[in-house]
């Protein structure tokens, strides 16, 4: 007798929760509205997901859980109240930053206000260089400073200068508040090792800034898994891992997006290709672009959240405030525009007959016939047609257009244009032509979107796999166990000295594989490096510290990124090392049975006009049948819109690939 195991996965979103359950090839979803307590919302998913599938919740065997707690709270600033503790003269760095303005032009553009105000931004006699400690800290002035703190914040950062190099001032002081105050403690040591002062403070107070939340929301959501003889979740962190529950309680940062990253990692899973992937996940707030080159997922370790520098090893991700909720309004000048606000899922838009009075792009594709009046958002949440219609109505009105059609026309092409651009950020922008990449689209909403986008990027190939409206969840059943480690090492490369360099490394090993939990991890290498002079770095992967090896790679690499190379001297930089249990992807039985036509609606495709389009019941397709344009194919959780001289055909495990034909 074989013993069934269950995973279950669940993401959520600003507006639904994405559930995906596994058992032994057969894969159920669900998909339900998101809730101010995000683990309300995770339970109700769990619990329709296995209803569905015919099993009790104690039934499940493993959980994968990926949020937005950490994001939310930064996005809308309302974090912990946090105390920033640093050396003596550097209380403003998180103020001062770098010379870099959002808007080169623009002479009132203003940077965003630090996650520690100057008055909770204190500072300590003390002295650390790259050398070694100069001046001890006084630990009466930490206990001084303690006393002060005391029911006064609910969560303290500590960045003191050069702890990268040398913490010992910095653990002391953190000991010590620990010892005296009841409130999390963030040191820049634990939480990046690196040397840049800005960064390093910023990375720092965002752990701190979130580190109440985090924790909280997984205490919470622990503790109804329990009750319900689910397991405790490994949660999902930004750099496409997973992690204990416990960890990533201590190192909140690295869950900043949880969400963005198990929906790129479910696109790497369910797509092989021997071009580039562009990922495309469009759902009710935003839509999220990334890339996978060569089999592998794009990381970063230089990226911002509204404006906040976060140095942690993180799925290169570019963010745009385009989703289904998204908001269409008029500027100024009359212009329309789509986003960044956003009608969330309470009220939600008009469409979801909820209240809501604001448009929004699922209203525009209401109006345009790719969402039906039958249609049930979520399986669940039924449409308000006449509301939409209204509410483009109302649009056409402020915006001088020609009716409710015309004005979804401008909404959904606004929105498209948005999300190109976020494309072009992550594919021309880095020296990589997007016609040479097949789009994979998710989310509720991509791949309703996706074929236009493609068409606009002149991409060839449109990909959408069978779960695409929770692919992100589904994701989450297929991605590694992974854990970061960092140690800035600075040294002419040819000069560097290969036992303090390995004896660096072996740190690092030992840390990474002290966080590993779920078995024995592989250990890879990696070593910023850059031509001296330079203020940019480029990570290479190694096996064995080869000086001269290194520089070649290097060499290869800048070339590759920049388009040429220099005959300079390299600086070695940073030391890195990440630990990965591989976990091997679901393999889902799919067949498709019954008549797959449910119908014909009448839809606006850009260049087409007003077309009979055949409706289709996505899961009643077989493998390998094909579907030409005009056409919807509905699911549950998504829809898929063909327009007309496309083409898709049903791969065997039931993803859709869509190609023009001329």
């Amino acid at each position: 007798m074989t013993t069934r195991y269950t995973h279950i996965g669940v993401d959520v979103g600003g507006t639904f929760t994405d559930v995906a359950l596994y058992t032994d090839g057969d894969l159920t979803t669900a998909k339900v509205p998101s809730t101010e307590d995000q683990s309300v919302g995770v339970m109700a998913g769990i619990e329709k997901a296995c209803e569905e599938a015919g099993i009790a919740p104690g039934e499940v065997d493993a959980f994968s859980h990926a949020m937005t707690v950490s994001v939310n709270a930064l996005l809308e600033r309302n974090g912990a109240k946090t105390a920033l503790v640093t050396t003596d003269g550097f209380r403003d760095v998180l103020e001062i930053g770098r010379q870099a303005r959002p808007d080169l032009y623009d002479l009132d553009a203003e940077k965003p206000a630090p996650l520690v105000p100057r008055k909770r931004r204190y500072e300590l006699d003390e002295r650390a260089t790259p050398e070694g400690i100069e001046e001890r800290v006084d630990e009466g002035a930490v206990r001084d400073l303690a006393r002060e703190l005391d029911g006064e914040v609910e969560s303290v950062a500590v960045c003191l200068l050069h702890a990268y190099a040398h913490a010992d001032n910095e653990r002391r002081v953190a000991e010590l508040l620990r010892e005296e105050l009841d409130v999390p403690v963030s040191t820049s040591s634990e939480v990046l090792a690196e040397f840049r002062e800005f960064e390093r403070s910023s990375t720092t107070a965002v752990d701190a800034y979130v580190t109440p939340a985090i924790d909280s929301y997984v205490g919470r959501l622990a503790e109804r898994a329990t009750e319900a003889g689910v397991p405790i979740p490994r949660i999902m962190q930004s750099n496409g891992g997973t992690a204990e529950a416990e960890t990533v309680r201590e190192h909140a940062v690295t869950t900043t997006l949880s969400g963005p990253a198990a929906g790129v990692v479910g696109a790497g899973a369910t797509v092989e290709s021997e071009e580039g992937l562009v990922t495309f996940d469009m759902g009710g707030t935003s839509s999220d672009v990334s890339l996978v080159r060569e089999g592998e997922i794009e990381r970063t370790t230089d990226a911002e959240i509204d404006g906040i520098p976060i140095g942690t090893p993180m799925v290169d991700v570019n963010t745009v405030g385009a989703g289904g909720g998204s908001i269409a309004w008029v500027d100024s000048g009359g212009a329309l525009r789509v986003g960044p606000r956003s009608a969330g899922a309470e009220p939600g838009p008009a469409c979801y007959g909820k209240g809501g009075e604001r448009t929004t792009v699922t209203d525009a594709n209401v109006v345009l016939g790719y969402i039906g009046p039958e249609t049930a958002l979520g399986g669940e949440m039924t449409l308000d047609v006449e509301a939409a219609h209204a509410a483009l109505a109302r649009l056409a009105e402020e915006a001088d257009l020609d009716g409710a059609l015309e004005a979804a026309r401008g909404v959904y092409r606004v929105a498209n244009a948005n999300m190109a651009r976020a494309v072009r950020a992550v594919t021309v922008e880095r020296g990589y032509d997007p016609r040479g990449f097949g789009l994979v689209a998710f989310g509720g909403a991509g791949p309703m979107h996706a074929v236009s986008l493609a068409e606009s990027l002149d991409i060839e190939r449109v990909v959408v796999p069978r779960p695409a409206g929770v692919l992100s969840a589904f994701g989450l059943l297929a991605a590694d166990e992974k854990h970061d480690a960092v140690r800035t090492y600075r040294s002419p490369l040819g000069e560097a000295d290969i036992e303090a360099v390995e004896s660096v490394y072996a740190e690092l090993e030992e840390r990474v594989r002290e966080e590993t939990a779920t078995g024995e991890p592989a250990v890879e290498r990696a070593a910023d490096l850059r031509y001296v002079g330079q203020s940019f770095e480029i990570t290479v992967p190694l096996s064995e510290f080869d000086p001269a090896a290194l520089e070649e790679r290097f060499h290869a690499a800048h070339n590759q990124a920049y388009g040429y190379r220099m005959n300079e001297a390299v600086e070695l930089v940073n030391l890195r090392a990440t630990a990965t249990v591989p976990r091997e992807a679901p393999r889902v039985a799919y067949e498709g049975a019954g008549d797959p036509v449910v119908g014909e609606r009448e839809a606006y495709f850009p260049g087409g006009g007003r077309r009979e389009a055949t409706v289709y019941d996505r899961d009643r397709l077989a493998p390998g049948e094909r579907v030409a344009g005009p056409a919807v194919l509905e699911q549950a959780e998504s829809t898929t819109v063909l327009p007309p001289e496309w083409v898709g055909t049903v791969e065997t495990d039931g993803t859709l690939t869509a190609r023009r034909q001329d």
